[in-house]
């Protein structure tokens, strides 16, 4: 099991949103805060960002990517300053990626842009320790699969063809996958060793094959010591050095890891009660639901009806 793939895979909630959008000069459009992830990047031409809170504005080129992971609010023009109008999908338009055009007399800039919805009840801790903003600039032989993807998605868009349609929504789900790896990879190798946090942990062997095994078999009785055994290390260092990284100890990790793949089975699925908590180490239904009342405030038959019923 891919740890990064697992966890959005739990965190994600629907279907990615986006469009593609042909702007010129002059022009500027007001991203507003809310529950989703933004994700942008430059096909052609170039842009400002600036950021919701006041930050300064960073400019953007061609190959550039820049991601929200907070739904933070934000701006995107032609220029620091100019007049913005508010970012405004049509609710009724069918096409996986719609595009929107910005007349003007200037230089043209083309963009696509791709909204992710996350569960944000229950967040990961690695999504809470992504930044506000995200910025991977083009740079010549940095995150080479990353620039592919961006590529792939501007021809489909440029040059649609059969089965672009089909195409489109696993290429932008891709993009926010090379996005998150390409800044851990980065984080990881500015960190070093000794920094706590999730970039860290999944670069690190040890730590990294003890957690591929908690969300690989969350199901099974695992101790710290079986644990360890996964890992390579002794207990006592393993129980360290998986704390220090991960932010809590490995039993610790592996109930919360329960308890959101638990989460995730009740709204998606029928499965009954009794198999929910087979897959999530529980030998007893009763067991389970005492457990997952305490993290989630509700009993887990009352969690599924909620569910259900929202819009």
């Amino acid at each position: 099991m891919d740890v990064l793939s697992d966890v959005l895979a739990v965190m994600r909630t629907g279907e990615p949103a986006a469009s593609r959008t042909t702007s010129r000069a002059p022009w500027g459009v007001r991203f507003p805060a809310g529950q989703r992830a933004a994700c942008h990047v430059v096909l052609r031409g170039g842009c400002w960002m600036t950021p919701g809170g006041g930050g300064a504005p960073l400019a953007l080129g061609p190959g550039d990517v820049v991601l929200t992971p907070r739904g933070d609010g934000h701006a995107l023009a032609d220029q620091p300053g100019r007049p913005l109008v508010d970012f405004l999908p049509d609710p009724v338009e069918t096409s996986p990626v719609p595009e929107l055009r910005i007349p003007g007399e200037g230089a043209a800039t083309e963009m696509l842009c791709a909204a992710y919805a996350f569960d944000r009840s229950r967040p990961h801790p690695l999504l809470g320790e992504l930044p506000s903003l995200i910025h991977l600039p083009a740079r010549v032989g940095h995150h080479p699969a990353l620039r592919s993807a961006v590529e792939l998605l501007g021809t489909e868009l440029e040059r649609p063809r059969a089965g672009t349609e089909a195409i489109l929504p696993s290429l932008i789900d891709m993009l926010l996958l090379y996005v998150l790896r390409a800044w851990l990879e980065e984080e990881a190798s500015r960190a070093g060793a000794d920094r706590p946090g999730w970039a860290t942990a999944l670069s690190d062997p040890a730590i990294a094959a003890a957690l591929r095994q908690i969300h690989r078999h969350p199901e099974r009785p695992w101790t710290v010591a079986a644990l360890a055994t996964r890992a390579g290390l002794s207990r006592a260092a393993f129980a360290r050095r998986f704390a220090a990284t991960v932010g809590q100890p490995p039993l610790g990790y592996l109930t919360w890891w329960r308890m959101t793949t638990a989460a995730r089975l009740l709204r998606e699925t029928d499965t009954p009660l009794r198999v929910v908590a087979e897959r999530c180490g529980y030998g007893s239904e009763f067991a389970f639901a005492k457990a997952f009342k305490r993290a989630h405030g509700a009993a887990p038959g009352q969690y599924r009806r909620r569910a259900t019923d929202a819009p």
